[in-house]
C-alpha cells in the first residue's frame, strides 16, 4: 500500500472500551486507532468479506487480534454476544471492511447488507471516517491512496442506542465527509489561477468547433483571452453579461472576464424577454459579450441596445495581429506563476464569486446563484473524482447558460486536460451523432428529450466510443433506458443536480469491475435513483411538512445538502434564503430518500405535489398513471401536464392540461374525467389523484431544456378555470 500522510481529528470521542465502525480502513489508520485504544483492541472480520492480506499481516504484526463471524449465517444476536463479550473484557472491537467490487469515488467500502446487519446489533457505535485527499482537481478525493495525497482520519461521537443505526452511521460519514472535504486547501484556491496552470500543463489540448471543424489549442486560447481580458480591465464593470453559445468563443469570453477580475454572468438567450430583463436588472448588467453571427441566428431575442454590447468580431479586428500574436506567445512561453502574477488571479478566490448563473424560471421569475470559485473547484474535483477521465473527450452541447454546461462540458475538460467538441444545438440530433463517431467521444451530456431525439437517429454503432451517456434535468423513462440499450448497447445513466449545486450531485455509473476474492460490490446503477451521492456532499432528509423533524435518510421526505459545491443565496431574495437555509443546510424543494448504498431516489419536487384533503398527491405521479390510461408512448411532445388550483373544499385539486385531439372538446369534460376515475380505480390507484378538471391546450408549455414550463401550466389552469385576479 502507497504510504501517505495521515491527519487525525477527533481523538477526544475515544473511549475505551468501544465498538468502532469505519467507513474504510487502511494500515496507517490501523497504527493510530491501536496507539489511541493503547493496544486493547480487536477486529471483527467475516471471512466472505476479508481485507486484503497486505492489510491483515499489517494489523497482526502491531499485536491485533481477530474475532470471526458469518454475515450469511450468524445471527445478529450471536454476534452482539461475541462482541459484548469483548466490551466487558475492556477490549474495543474495530469492524474491518474488506475488499470490496465499487465505482469511483465511493465514501464507504461497507456494503449495504452489512449496514443493515450492524443496525440489529443494538450495540451503539462510535463512527470512525477516513478519505484520501490531494492539491489538485483530479486527485483532491480519492477513496484509495494515490500519489501526493493524503489520509484524513476522524473519530466522531459515539452514536445514540436506538433503532435505524446503519442509517445514522451513514449519514454521519456524509457529514464527516463533507467537512473534511471542504476544508481542503485546494478549494480556498483560485478557480482562475488553476484554469490558467491547466491550460499550461496541456497546451496542446483543443477545443473543436463542431461546426466549421476548426480546432483552438488552449495556449492560443489562453493568450487571445488575456488580450481580450486587458481590455476588459480598463472598463468599470464589475459584471459582464455573456451570451454565447458553448464553444470556443464561451471558453475566451468567460476566461477574459475571470482573467480581467471581472464576474461572467451566463445569459440565458432562450429565455422570454421578461425573463431577460428581470436577470439583467438582478445583475446589474450593462454591458454583454457575443458575436454578430449568433445574434443573427437569434433575430427574436431581446438583444440590448449596440452601444452595450462587446462584440467579439469587432474585438479581434481592433486588436492588432501583433498583439494578438505577442499574448499567445505570452502564453505558450511564460510560466503559469508570472501569467497569474501579471493578472493578479489570487486576488479573488475561495468565497468570492467565479460565476453567475440564473435558474431556468420554470416555476417563476429567474433567481440569480452565485458560483464561488469554492463551489466550482469543488464539484468539478468531485465529478473528477468519479470519472475515468482517461483519453476523455468531451461533446459540448449544453448551453453555457446551464449549469451543467457550464461546469461539466466547459469548466471540467479545461482542469482536467480532455478535449472538448462544441456544438451550439443541442436539438440538431443527426449532426451530434455525427460529431460522437467523427471525434470518437467518449463523454455525452444531454437532457433525455435530447437524448431520445439522438437516438432516434442513431446507427447501432454511432455511440460504440461513448463511455458515459449522462441524461438530467427530467426524469429518466424506462422506456428509454431500453430503447438505449436495445439498438445501441449504451446503458444511459440518469444524474441530478441543481444551480444552487454546482451542479451536480450524483449519477448512475457504470457497475465496477469485479474483485478477485470478494462476492461483495457497491453497485455503479441503482433504477430509479438518480445515482450514489458524490464525495463531500452530506445530506438530511425531514419531514416534508416540519423542517424541525430529521427523519432517516430511507425514508421519504425533504432533502436538504451541506457541502463545498452548496451556494449561499439567491442575489437579493434575503425573505427567500431565511426559508430554505438553517444550520448551513439548504433545502432544495425536491422530495425524495436515499438507500444504504448512498443512491438517492427522488420523488418529485415539492412544486409538484399538491395536498388535497391533508394527503400529498405527487404530480408526476399522476402524470404517469395516466400516460398509461391514455396508451401514451414517451415522444419529443409531450401531450399532457398536471397542474393545481386552489380548491374551497379540499386546499388543493387537480387541473389536467391535454393537447390530445380527443381531449379538444370542452363539452365532453365531465365523460372524460368519469372515465378517466375508473381507468384509474381500476389500476387502484388512489382517488385523490383523480384531476377534478381537464382544461383543453394547444400545447403543453415547455422550457428549452425540454423540462416542463410549471409557472406556464399554473398559469394555463389559473385562466381557463378563471381562477386569475
Amino acid at each position: 500500500m502507497m504510504n501517505t500522510a495521515l491527519k487525525i481529528h477527533g481523538q477526544e470521542n475515544i473511549e475505551t472500551p468501544g465498538f468502532y465502525m469505519p467507513n474504510r480502513f487502511s494500515i496507517a489508520a490501523g497504527k493510530a486507532l491501536y496507539d489511541m485504544l493503547g493496544g486493547q483492541l480487536c477486529y471483527l472480520v467475516d471471512p466472505s468479506f476479508s481485507p486484503a492480506q497486505e492489510m491483515l499481516d499489517a494489523l497482526r504484526a502491531m499485536g491485533a487480534r481477530f474475532e470471526y463471524f458469518d454475515f450469511r449465517n450468524t445471527t445478529p444476536r450471536d454476534v452482539r454476544e461475541q462482541i459484548l463479550t469483548q466490551l466487558n473484557a475492556g477490549v474495543s472491537v474495530v469492524f474491518l471492511p474488506g475488499k470490496v467490487a465499487n465505482i469511483r469515488g465511493t465514501y464507504s467500502d461497507v456494503p449495504s447488507p452489512f449496514l443493515r446487519h450492524v443496525g440489529r446489533l443494538h450495540i451503539a457505535p462510535i463512527p470512525l471516517f477516513l478519505g484520501y485527499y490531494g492539491d489538485t482537481i483530479k486527485t483532491l478525493y480519492r477513496e484509495r491512496p494515490d500519489t501526493g495525497c493524503h489520509e484524513e482520519f476522524c473519530v466522531l461521537p459515539k452514536l445514540a442506542a436506538g433503532p435505524q443505526t446503519g442509517e445514522r452511521l451513514m449519514a454521519a460519514w456524509l457529514e464527516k465527509g463533507a467537512e473534511v472535504f471542504s476544508a481542503q486547501p485546494m478549494l480556498e484556491t483560485s478557480l482562475t489561477t488553476n484554469l490558467v496552470k491547466a491550460m499550461k500543463a496541456y497546451p496542446t489540448v483543443e477545443v473543436i468547433d463542431g461546426m466549421s471543424g476548426s480546432v483552438l489549442p488552449n495556449f492560443k486560447a489562453l493568450g487571445v483571452s488575456m488580450a481580450v481580458a486587458k481590455m476588459l480591465r480598463k472598463r468599470p464593470d464589475k459584471r459582464i453579461g455573456v451570451i454565447l453559445p458553448p464553444g470556443a468563443g464561451g471558453v475566451i469570453a468567460t476566461l477574459s472576464c475571470l482573467l480581467a477580475g471581472v464576474t461572467p454572468v451566463m445569459i440565458n438567450y432562450a429565455t422570454s424577454a421578461a425573463a431577460f430583463e428581470s436577470t439583467v436588472r438582478q445583475a446589474g448588467l450593462t454591458t454583454f459579450i457575443t458575436a454578430r453571427k449568433f445574434m443573427q441566428k437569434l433575430p427574436q431575442f431581446p438583444w440590448p441596445p449596440v452601444e452595450q454590447l462587446i462584440l467579439v468580431e469587432d474585438l479581434l479586428q481592433k486588436t492588432s495581429k501583433l498583439t494578438l500574436a505577442s499574448h499567445v506567445l505570452m502564453a505558450k512561453m511564460l510560466p503559469a506563476s508570472v501569467i497569474c502574477n501579471m493578472y493578479s488571479t489570487d486576488a479573488r478566490k475561495g468565497d468570492d464569486e467565479s460565476v453567475i448563473l440564473f435558474t431556468s424560471g420554470s416555476s417563476g421569475e429567474p433567481k440569480g446563484v452565485v458560483l464561488t470559485h469554492r463551489m466550482v473547484l469543488a464539484n468539478t474535483a468531485q465529478c473528477a473524482c468519479r470519472l475515468d477521465l482517461t483519453n476523455c473527450r468531451f461533446l459540448a452541447s449544453l448551453p453555457i447558460f446551464h449549469s451543467f454546461g457550464m461546469t461539466v462540458t466547459m469548466i471540467l475538460p479545461i482542469l482536467s486536460g480532455c478535449v472538448v467538441c462544441s456544438y451550439p444545438n443541442p436539438t440538431d440530433a443527426r449532426t451530434l451523432n455525427e460529431l460522437i463517431v467523427k471525434h470518437q467521444l467518449t463523454l455525452v451530456c444531454a437532457t433525455p428529450t435530447f437524448g431520445r431525439a439522438m437516438l432516434r437517429r442513431a446507427e447501432a454503432d454511432t455511440f460504440r466510443s461513448v463511455r458515459y451517456f449522462v441524461l438530467g434535468a427530467e426524469k429518466l423513462q424506462p422506456d428509454l433506458e431500453r430503447e438505449f440499450m436495445e439498438k445501441c448497447g449504451v446503458k444511459p445513466l440518469e444524474g441530478y443536480g441543481l444551480t444552487e449545486t454546482a451542479p451536480v450531485i450524483g449519477a448512475n455509473m457504470p457497475d465496477a469491475e469485479p474483485v478477485e476474492g470478494t462476492r461483495y460490490y457497491v453497485p455503479g446503477t441503482v433504477r430509479p435513483s438518480i445515482g450514489a451521492m458524490l464525495p463531500g456532499i452530506a445530506i438530511r432528509i425531514t419531514d416534508v411538512d416540519d423542517d424541525t423533524r430529521e427523519l432517516p435518510l430511507t425514508e421519504r421526505g425533504m432533502i436538504w445538502f451541506k457541502g463545498a459545491n452548496v451556494f449561499s443565496g439567491y442575489i437579493g431574495r434575503p425573505e427567500l434564503n431565511k426559508e430554505i437555509f438553517h444550520n448551513g443546510w439548504f433545502k432544495t424543494g425536491d422530495i425524495g430518500q436515499m438507500d444504504l448504498n448512498g443512491f438517492l431516489t427522488l420523488g418529485g419536487r415539492l412544486s409538484r405535489f399538491s395536498k388535497i384533503g391533508g394527503e400529498m398527491v405527487p404530480h408526476e405521479g399522476v402524470e404517469a398513471a395516466l400516460a398509461e390510461v391514455f396508451g401514451l408512448q414517451e415522444s419529443e411532445t409531450v401531450q399532457i401536464a398536471i397542474a393545481s388550483v386552489s380548491d374551497s373544499q379540499k386546499g388543493e385539486a387537480l387541473v389536467l392540461l391535454s393537447s390530445m385531439p380527443e381531449h379538444q372538446r370542452s363539452s365532453e369534460e365531465k365523460e372524460i374525467l368519469s372515465s378517466i376515475r375508473g381507468a384509474l380505480a381500476d389500476m387502484a390507484v388512489p382517488t385523490l389523484w383523480t384531476p377534478k378538471y381537464l382544461v383543453p391546450v394547444e400545447a403543453i408549455p415547455v422550457l428549452p431544456t425540454g423540462k416542463l414550463d410549471l409557472r406556464g401550466c399554473k398559469l394555463l389552469a389559473e385562466e381557463a378555470l378563471c381562477l386569475q385576479s
